[in-house]
């Protein structure tokens, strides 16, 4: 394990008196009051050897006349289910300032076309050690795989993959022109993605081309994907228009090449332009499918429906609580980190979860609010914990300095991050930065 990067030394907590929300705590367990408005139940964890020995109802302190609302609130780690390692961090160098996709896609290539193997080795190991620190489990992150850079590319993040095996699980997924896949380079890219558990991954969206060529790329990639046992993960109508053409395309491939694989539509954006008549049926196909989605509100806000001059009328992003309604797995993700495609961002999920109580009235104190970020993110990337708290499983939280969903609303919570039973260190960000050593009185701490 790196150094810098490991656990405090000082010693574990036996016990903890923390809220946490119901549906992260096992289902069976009784005994436990109800929840509260906020969806929080008071418990005492008991902690032994990096596992959780005990759920308890908290027992309170009447002496003191302590309210379990004074308590922390908690979560266990999060899942970031769509991320870019490879160009993250490269705003700097890079920028869109005009903020467009097409602005976006120029700064990219030529910013590819300066990578070199430690460069994104470098990137990777920041954005996974901010990611590990700030409460994140583990991350799907697609890379740019055609061209001079996706083999130093890969060869860094797999290499970061394995460093990283023991804190966060990362999944890789191969991102290149769906024609690719049904050319020989592209076999031989699938052989190697699947060797190391990796997912197929393409762009679908306008402008269409008017021939059947996108369908029969389609196709090609689902019988690819079906013989190598690959999952696939697609860019889909990431779109202002178009209304959802590629989910509509994918699904008709579907029925002419069945395949069992998982399948993953990221963005969908465009499936918002959809009056409810159209739009529920499609939901339904997608459910009977078995195709999940991982919307991307923070990217789609900032990319889509931008004109100069105008504020966006418009802002589509993948409709969650639909797709919820209509039996589809959904994940919320943060997608782009400083680069090309968005300036902002940090790997931090309690932000990502921040935004999109606003993006898209996922509130947190309900089931459906949540489980995008955490038990159905999981449940996406095949991870053998759910993230819901059981006697015998790890004993893996994030600490909020919050004590109800309003006050993680009202301002950015600081955090303590408990892994296999130690604490992190905190977070850099939470750390006084060396931009601020001039200012009287103040330890700066140096720029990560």
């Amino acid at each position: 394990m790196n150094p810098e990067a490991g656990p405090d030394q000082t010693a574990p907590p036996s016990a903890l008196d923390l809220q946490l929300p119901r549906q992260l705590l096992d289902p069976g367990l009784t005994g436990l009051p109800a929840a509260d408005a906020d969806g929080l139940v008071a418990v005492r964890l008991r902690c032994v050897d990096g596992r959780i020995a005990a759920i308890e109802a908290w027992p309170g302190c009447p002496h003191h006349g302590l309210d379990p609302a004074a308590l922390p609130l908690a979560l266990t780690p999060l899942v970031e289910p769509h991320a870019h390692l490879d160009k993250a961090f490269s705003w700097a160098r890079h920028a869109n300032r005009s903020g467009t996709i097409a602005g976006a896609m120029a700064a990219n290539r030529n910013e590819a076309n300066e990578r070199t193997q430690e460069q994104i080795h470098g990137r990777g190991e920041r954005a996974l050690e901010r990611a590990w620190r700030q409460g994140l489990r583990a991350m799907r992150s697609h890379i740019d795989s055609l061209g001079a850079w996706w083999e130093p590319s890969w060869q860094a993040l797999e290499a970061l993959r394995l460093r990283w095996a023991d804190r966060l699980e990362l999944e890789l997924v191969a991102l290149v022109p769906l024609a690719h896949w049904g050319t020989p380079a592209g076999e031989a890219l699938a052989a190697r993605v699947a060797a190391t558990g990796g997912l197929l991954g393409g762009v679908l969206g306008p402008p269409y081309r008017p021939s059947r060529d996108d369908q029969r790329a389609l196709e090609a990639l689902l019988r690819l994907a079906e013989r190598h046992g690959c999952g696939i993960d697609l860019h889909i109508d990431e779109s202002d228009q178009g209304q959802a053409r590629g989910v509509r395309m994918l699904l008709q491939a579907l029925r002419h090449q069945p395949c069992s694989v998982p399948i993953t539509c990221s963005h969908a954006s465009s499936l918002a332009l959809l009056p409810e008549r159209q739009l529920r049926p499609l939901l339904d196909q997608l459910a009977a499918a078995g195709v999940a989605v991982v919307a991307l509100p923070g990217t789609n806000h900032w990319l889509l429906d931008r004109r100069p001059g105008c504020t966006p009328r418009l802002r589509p992003q993948a409709p969650v609580r639909q797709l919820q309604a209509a039996g589809v797995l959904v994940a919320i993700g943060g997608d782009n980190v400083q680069d090309p495609w968005f300036p902002g961002g940090d790997f931090d999920p309690i932000e990502v979860l921040r935004f999109s109580v606003a993006a898209s009235h996922q509130a947190p104190w309900l089931r459906q609010g949540l489980a995008p970020f955490s038990t159905e993110a999981a449940r996406l990337l095949r991870l053998p914990w759910d993230g819901v708290l059981r006697q015998g499983g790890p004993a893996d939280l994030v600490v909020l300095a919050a004590c109800s969903w309003s006050e993680v609303l009202a301002r950015s919570p600081q955090r303590r991050v408990l892994r296999g039973g130690h604490w992190l260190p905190p977070p850099l960000s939470q750390q006084p930065a060396a931009v601020l050593a001039s200012v009287g009185g103040m330890t700066a701490h140096p720029s990560p």
